[in-house]
């Protein structure tokens, strides 16, 4: 049981020096290099091609203005830290996604929803966010150390047999929805409220974000409660939304006066 104060001390001092700040003031634990995420995210981006096909013309072409317009909004040192790229692939699914290094997927079924140029730069504007504030790195690393938590939690308490994996399960289970749950869905709320700013800071009107999660839950079957969810609830989403509208309506009026006017064709 000695070891353990060094152990407590030593994972303080990792997290410590593994601390970063989100774009909205968020302490975040990031333990893994940008560069290996990136790289990642480069590999399952192409995996994904790979696995779906992908659809181009004009269709393409419209949700590459909108994030053309997205990304062209943000400071240059943000436009070159990541290798933005956007693909539209043939699935049913409304989904879309974001990955290290700037890789972005939007499904066809998400363009069912998302029914005008500023509805899908709602959506954009989210994965965007995502990036911007390293959601992935802190979900690995999050993860990394719940597991190294429970792992030193299981020697220390000696548990073993199946009377001890039972206990350890039911950990897992506490810890999952305890920790990486909630983690999730705050990061889906810190990326709505990004994404509020980029978009109305692009040009796009903030407004019709709510009108989005309105088609979200219109279209939406049955879903787990809340808080058993990676996801906010829709309630949940248009709430941070409305908290936030004000500032970005601000931001939308600025851009507006700057000569920021997107105008991407729907096919």
């Amino acid at each position: 049981m000695r070891w353990i104060k060094p152990l407590a001390i030593g994972a303080l001092c990792l997290t410590l020096t593994a601390c970063a700040t989100s774009p909205t003031g968020r302490q975040q634990l990031t333990l893994v290099s940008d560069a290996q995420l990136n790289q990642m995210g480069a590999q399952a981006f192409e995996q994904y091609q790979q696995d779906l096909p992908t659809v181009g013309g004009a269709t393409h072409r419209y949700v590459q203005c909108v994030a053309d317009a997205i990304v062209g909004a943000l400071p240059p040192e943000q436009q070159r830290a990541q290798d933005w790229q956007i693909r539209v692939f043939e699935s049913d699914q409304a989904n879309a996604f974001a990955l290290p290094g700037g890789y972005m997927g939007v499904n066809t079924g998400l363009l069912r929803i998302a029914e005008t140029q500023d509805q899908l730069a709602t959506v954009i504007g989210h994965e965007v966010g995502h990036v911007l504030a390293r959601h992935a790195n802190e979900r690995v690393s999050t993860q990394t150390a719940t597991q190294l938590g429970l792992s030193v939690l299981s020697s220390v308490s000696g548990m073993q047999g199946p009377a001890g994996e039972q206990m350890m399960g039911a950990l897992g289970l506490g810890a999952q929805y305890g920790v990486l749950l909630p983690f999730s869905r705050r990061h889906e709320s810190e990326a709505d409220v990004i994404g509020l700013r980029l978009m109305a800071d692009a040009g796009f009107d903030p407004r019709a974000s709510v009108t989005l999660w309105q088609n979200m839950e219109a279209a939406g079957g049955a879903r787990p409660p809340a808080w058993m969810s990676t996801h906010p609830s829709q309630g949940q989403r248009m709430a941070g939304l409305q908290a936030n509208m004000d500032d970005a309506v601000a931001r939308y009026e600025r851009a507006r006066q700057a000569g920021r006017t997107p105008n991407c064709l729907r096919p």
